[in-house]
């Protein structure tokens, strides 16, 4: 069973730069990869197992200003861990929706929501080619590839040319797009195995 297996390879802690949120965190990245693959099957790199930058600078900002999703529906975008998911739904969001098209991810943030007392939904699947509508759209470290960067920016203008708030948290990748507004900037703690530095500067921004 996922919820399991996320729940056997990792342990609660609290969010260094969103300490209010306890979230399933591995303590070693590759040997966690390694035994994602342990049937024989590639699989992608546990992106799900981790509190990524983006993802830690989006979920405080939304804390921090719960106005911008209470009361509104949110889809979390490619939500890895949940965090971002967990945080909306914190800050008085509904319904919140978390996306992924990684079960595992998905399997993560239920549990990661479970552990939090908050109620979001899960959806697998590719959404980038679709265009329901949510009052607000969050994505955080979606620009980490220029094939990534490539089909999710069309979605997210998309998304706000039909009216939703979208805001997306990266913290300078290599292909973060031009023209979106810079809402907010943070110091943000991380690991270095995974980022090779301890803190990343890591801004919210929003697509317009």
């Amino acid at each position: 069973m996922l919820l399991d297996f996320v729940r056997a390879h990792t342990v609660p802690a609290p969010v260094p730069f969103v300490p209010e949120i306890d979230l399933r965190q591995a303590q070693e990245p590759i040997a966690l990869w390694e035994a994602t693959e342990s049937g024989g099957t590639e699989q992608p790199p546990p992106f799900w197992a981790f509190a990524w930058a983006g993802g830690q600078a989006l979920a405080r900002h939304i804390l921090d200003d719960p106005g911008l999703v209470a009361g509104r529906s949110v889809l979390d975008l490619a939500t890895g861990s949940g965090l971002v998911a967990v945080a909306a739904a914190r800050a008085g969001a509904r319904p919140v929706v978390a996306n992924d098209i990684d079960p595992l991810s998905l399997a993560a943030a239920a549990a990661n929501a479970e552990d939090n007392a908050v109620t979001i939904e899960t959806l697998e699947g590719d959404l980038l080619d679709t265009d329901d509508k949510y009052g607000v759209v969050l994505a955080g470290d979606v620009f980490y590839s220029r094939e990534m960067a490539a089909r999710v920016l069309p979605y997210l203008r998309r998304a706000a040319g039909r009216g939703s708030l979208v805001l997306v948290g990266d913290p300078g990748r290599a292909y973060l797009p031009e023209g979106l507004v810079k809402r907010a900037t943070y110091d943000v703690p991380v690991i270095e195995a995974l980022e090779s530095c301890t803190v990343r500067r890591t801004s919210v921004w929003q697509v317009v």
